[in-house]
């Protein structure tokens, strides 16, 4: 399945995979305010999002990745904020392609490593992520502060 890097042409297609992200997680918002988001993205360029396509040309799935510095490493790193598959298209390898797409982006732009984190109950996923070499951190606890 064919994963290249999103441009502003992937918008519309991406919007949708994105509302089904949100979706997946409960945490459904507005198309608009979906498209905004992934708009403000693009243009900006301070994340990189691709997008995998069937033979047919129809958006399968997306992932989107955030740069940050490793502090303990001394290094730049990226964390895969999102990744997500239309039902339809799951367990047939687009999840592990599109990984395999944000891994060599990181090699190419020299990261020393990517940092992900999921729900306790995304089995699958975590299975996908160990079986790509990924290793549950047993060492930290995530924490999170709201300020909405």
């Amino acid at each position: 399945m064919p994963v290249h890097a999103a441009t502003l042409q992937d918008l519309d297609d991406l919007t949708r995979l994105f509302a089904g992200y949100l979706d997946f997680y409960e945490v459904p918002r507005p198309l608009q305010e979906i498209r905004g988001f992934l708009q403000d993205r693009l243009d900006r360029g301070d994340s990189r999002l691709f997008i995998a396509r069937d033979a047919e040309g129809r958006a399968r799935g997306f992932t989107q990745l955030y740069p940050f510095i490793s502090s303990l490493a001394l290094a730049p790193a990226w964390l895969l904020s999102d990744l997500y598959v239309v039902p339809a298209a799951r367990r047939q390898g687009v999840g592990e392609e599109l990984m395999n797409a944000a891994r060599a982006h990181a090699e190419r732009t020299g990261a020393c490593g990517i940092q992900l984190e999921t729900a306790k109950t995304n089995l699958a996923g975590q299975a996908l992520y160990e079986r790509l070499g990924y290793k549950r951190d047993e060492l930290f606890h995530t924490y999170w502060l709201s300020l909405a």
